[in-house]
């Protein structure tokens, strides 16, 4: 059964929305309010279940056999705020960013560094952005690739299903390159270092992690696409949306946030 939890900070109108997990014929019903202080139902009972794909350091990733990263550490205080425990359910980004995981109830919020865009926002609904980002160049050190120009005639590597490829594909016919398509970042990066591919594109921050270990690729440009983050929620769920805001909110104003962007990123996040 779902695990239904309750803040009686105030006293909203509500009403139901009924949806039907693939993985089980049990109607889960979930609150539609739009403020927080509503009725919030988890699909497993004492957690917050968190959809993501894996790799993609510093966000989520694997160390030590537990999945760690800055998402993770995000979404733990929402966790922790509800009195539960966040559990990580890995899937494929296409699942994630069409919406598919959250609606067929694979999870109750994704967390898997994706941007926010009009074409998701219509499938999920999203937190305020938590997260600057933009597109950046992975190329072999010497390889001569400086900018997408210099790409002509050869292959760029993209991550399927990321504003990436979608900047890659608007891009082609211009530049003169065609794209070959990657399930995770992982595979991409390891098709630029090994000369698989000329050059891979990539959020601008995974890719900096990525050369610190790996002296012989760097990042040559960024693109400025003006990206940000945002967790999801499944179309309609506002009483966990608004908790999620109400703790990134929090967490900014008391510092945590600070705390754990330093801890992931090394230095602390631009003032605005």
């Amino acid at each position: 059964m779902a695990r239904r939890i309750t803040r009686a900070l105030t006293l909203l109108p509500a009403f139901a929305l009924a949806v039907t997990a693939a993985s089980c014929a049990e109607e889960v019903n979930t609150s539609g309010d739009s403020k927080a202080g509503g009725e919030i139902e988890l699909i497993n009972d004492g957690a917050l279940t968190t959809c993501t794909h894996l790799p993609y350091k510093p966000f989520q990733f694997t160390e030590g056999g537990k999945t760690v990263g800055f998402d993770v550490e995000l979404v733990d205080l929402v966790a922790e705020d509800l009195g539960v425990k966040q559990e990580i359910f890995d899937t494929s980004f296409e699942s994630i960013e069409s919406g598919a995981a959250l609606d067929t109830g694979q999870c109750d919020v994704a967390a898997a560094a994706m941007t926010i865009n009009d074409t998701r926002a219509k499938v999920m609904d999203f937190s305020d952005g938590y997260y600057d980002a933009n597109q950046a160049l992975l190329v072999k050190k010497g390889s001569g690739v400086s900018d997408l120009a210099s790409l002509k005639g050869k292959v760029l590597g993209v991550q399927l299903g990321t504003t990436g490829e979608q900047y890659a594909e608007d891009h082609k016919e211009e530049f003169g390159y065609t794209t070959r398509q990657f399930e995770d970042l992982a595979l991409l990066e390891t098709a630029v270092k090994t000369g698989q591919i000329a050059a891979g594109i990539n959020d601008n921050s995974v890719l900096y992690d990525f050369v610190k270990s790996n002296p012989d690729v760097e990042v040559t440009t960024e693109f400025e696409t003006g990206e940000q983050y945002g967790i999801a929620v499944r179309k309609g769920n506002g009483a966990l949306l608004a908790k999620v805001n109400e703790v990134l909110h929090a967490a900014k104003k008391d510092g945590r946030y600070d705390e754990i962007y330093e801890k992931w990123f090394g230095k602390k996040p631009e003032s605005k």
